[in-house]
């Protein structure tokens, strides 16, 4: 894949709402109803990005409280509950229950990825004795300075 096809960097002005295989292919009547429809689809799609990442935010900090107390990436009983709890919720939404937990153990995995990986910094960091520095969107760390802290408002891990 070259760069030009796939930029690393997209924004939302760049998306074209309108994009349709089926443009001048159907009854422009229809058109406008299947674009109707599908703006609110892509309005979902929108919320469900800022909640995944508001969602990851939080985890990201469970994963450095865990790495910081030596504690396990993943929470066996905890997620075995989580997703009995998101199965019923599902149900009682109409959402396949199966699909649900699918889409649950996708994240979990991700998240007990995204905890071993902190824990590992952490250990690293503890055995060259440097203090890990938490970056401003909570996603990761920074490579710790003199002045990381101060300019970034980056968190010190203790």
């Amino acid at each position: 894949m070259t760069e030009s096809s796939h930029p690393q960097h997209l924004s939302v002005e760049d998306f074209d709402p309108a994009a349709s295989s089926l443009t001048g292919a159907i009854d422009p009547a229809v058109m406008a109803e299947l674009l109707s429809i599908r703006s609110s689809i892509d309005n979902f799609d929108a919320t469900l990005v800022y909640l995944l990442a508001e969602r990851f935010k939080a985890t990201q900090r469970v994963g450095i409280l865990k790495a910081a107390h030596q504690l396990p990436p993943a929470d066996p009983n905890r997620e075995k509950a989580q997703i009995q709890r998101l199965r019923a919720l599902a149900e009682s939404a109409n959402l396949d229950p199966a699909f649900a937990e699918k889409f649950l153990n996708f994240i979990i995995s991700e998240v007990i990825h995204h905890h071993q990986a902190i824990s590992q910094s952490h250990s690293a960091a503890a055995a060259t004795g440097t203090v890990p520095v938490v970056s401003l969107d909570g996603q990761g760390f920074v490579a710790p300075g003199a002045d990381t802290a101060a300019d970034d408002g980056g968190t010190r891990l203790p």
